[in-house]
């Protein structure tokens, strides 16, 4: 009897982070921390914005004025978010390869997305505004939640918001600490490397951009893991790092193709 391969699994939604991920602000972010530590004489090198990359802009706040930024928290997190937003505007924003003709193609195969960002809601509105054609039906940022990523507060509530479970989604994300916030939610993970290198084995598929893929691609990188979520006993529906073998524990497809690991 011949064996026929097993169906793809669809992911019940996308959940995307912003940040490095859908549109190239990080190294905006990166400058806005340069000259506001440089106002007041404090010492910022470039290894310092990095080891921020996809954290809570309370905790950059939080260090940028433990270096010597004299102003409050909020204070701090209202600068730099004007300071990238007052950069970001008109039509031509700086999307990330694929991105935006991948949001694009979910809206049209009638896959619903979410915005998980911990930037302020005024900021993630930038981009879903941007993409007002192909909306995210959701939209959850760094002041709707009480616990910044690496927590998978954000993503639980955009699966809720959707009405699905986070682990039949489908989350990508660029920075260590959004991988480790998508994993524990229980969502099948993408991390596509950008500006803070990744291990390839971060999350269940690791990619080095999203330039040429296409939903169909998409389907089928992350159907194995989609499948055995749905597949597995009660402890597949746990966040990942509550399951036995600790986050990301899906057995992962070897897939032999340029830049693509899963």
């Amino acid at each position: 009897m011949t064996a026929h391969p097993p169906a793809l699994v669809q992911p019940a939604a996308v959940l995307w982070d912003m940040d490095g991920t859908i549109i190239d602000t990080e190294p905006i972010w990166q400058q806005s921390q340069v000259e506001l530590t440089g106002r007041y004489g404090a010492t910022w090198t470039h290894e310092d914005g990095l080891s921020l990359v996809g954290s809570g802009l309370e905790r950059s706040g939080e260090i940028l004025r433990d270096r010597g930024v004299d102003m409050e928290v909020e204070e701090i997190v209202q600068w730099m978010t004007s300071y990238v937003m007052e950069r970001l505007q008109g039509d031509d924003l700086p999307w990330r390869p694929g991105a935006r003709e991948l949001v694009e193609e979910l809206h049209t195969r009638g896959i619903p997305t979410a915005l998980v960002t911990m930037s302020r809601r005024t900021m993630a509105l930038v981009a879903a505004d941007a993409l007002a054609d192909h909306a995210f039906r959701v939209v959850v940022a760094g002041d709707d939640v009480e616990h910044p990523k690496p927590h998978p507060e954000a993503y639980l509530r955009a699966a809720a918001e959707l009405g699905v479970d986070a682990t039949a989604c489908v989350a990508i994300e660029d920075s260590a600490t959004g991988v480790a916030a998508a994993v524990a939610s229980g969502a099948v993970t993408i991390a596509v490397e950008h500006i803070v290198p990744l291990p390839e084995t971060a999350g269940d598929v690791y990619l080095t951009s999203l330039a040429g893929i296409d939903v169909d691609r998409l389907v089928e990188l992350t159907s194995p893991a989609l499948a055995a979520r749905a597949g597995g006993s009660s402890a597949s529906s746990a966040p990942a790092s509550s399951r036995p073998g600790g986050p990301g524990a899906v057995d992962r497809a070897a897939t032999d193709t340029e830049g693509v690991t899963s």
